[in-house]
């Protein structure tokens, strides 16, 4: 019970000291402009790493990235489905050759 007091007035008093603060800075953030420039000019470099980062976003935004990787499975996919037809067909081809031989030697054999 000591405890759940000695808690609450710390929170009492935190949330007041927040208070405080925020009524004490209420003039300078109301002569902020609203849209959030200061005036301050930015340094080129800085400029230039913001339009980086603005067209990383878009590519990640337009899912360039997942058309790509999507694409890739794709072809894979394809060519490994070709490969894979092209292996079935030559077994199938070479069963047929084999049973055409099984098949010669059943009937030429004398009984």
């Amino acid at each position: 019970m000591i405890i759940e007091s000695i808690f609450l007035i710390i929170f009492l008093c935190s949330l007041g000291g927040i208070l405080f603060i925020i009524i004490k800075k209420l003039p300078v953030l109301s002569s902020l402009p609203n849209h959030g420039t200061t005036g301050i000019k930015k340094h080129r470099i800085i400029l230039d790493v913001e339009n980086k980062i603005k067209d990383i976003q878009i590519y990640f935004e337009k899912q360039i990235f997942l058309h790509k990787l999507l694409s890739w499975v794709k072809i894979m996919t394809l060519k490994v489905e070709t490969k894979v037809d092209y292996f079935l067909h030559r077994i199938r081809k070479n069963a047929q050759q084999v049973e055409k031989k099984h098949n010669r030697k059943k009937i030429y054999l004398p009984k």
